[in-house]
């Protein structure tokens, strides 16, 4: 039986342009890093969420899985990172949860820029 979700990873091709990305882009900070570099874990809050390196084994897709990140301010988050190039691909848009856009990373993985709403 499934008790909780141990982390989340997505698959990158080149780790040092990556962790450009995470790091100085969306501004993740890194808690544990191993195979040789190729694996950085970022812990958010409760979850942690990893980037990996792994050539043919683990492949990034932009029809893949998302991850959502959840941000203060999603209006403002998007503007952000719009300005720095980072691909929209999809604008801010509500649903009766939540507050979202989507962006990609350099891989082309899609990525939540998420807000959930009071309830």
């Amino acid at each position: 039986m499934i008790t909780e979700i141990a982390f989340t990873g997505t698959p990158v091709t080149d780790i040092k342009r990556a962790r450009a990305f995470y790091e100085d882009v969306l501004g993740l900070k890194p808690t544990m890093e191993s195979a040789g570099g190729m694996w950085v874990e970022y812990d958010i809050g409760p979850a942690t969420f990893g980037i990996g390196c792994y050539g043919e084994v683990w492949q990034p897709s932009p029809q893949g899985t998302c991850v959502a990140f959840e941000v203060d301010d999603p209006d403002a988050e998007i503007a952000r990172l719009k300005s720095l190039g980072v691909p929209v691909h999809m604008d801010l848009m509500d649903s009766p949860i939540c507050r979202f856009g989507i962006v990609s990373d350099p891989d082309g993985n899609k990525i939540l820029i998420h807000k959930r709403k009071a309830s």
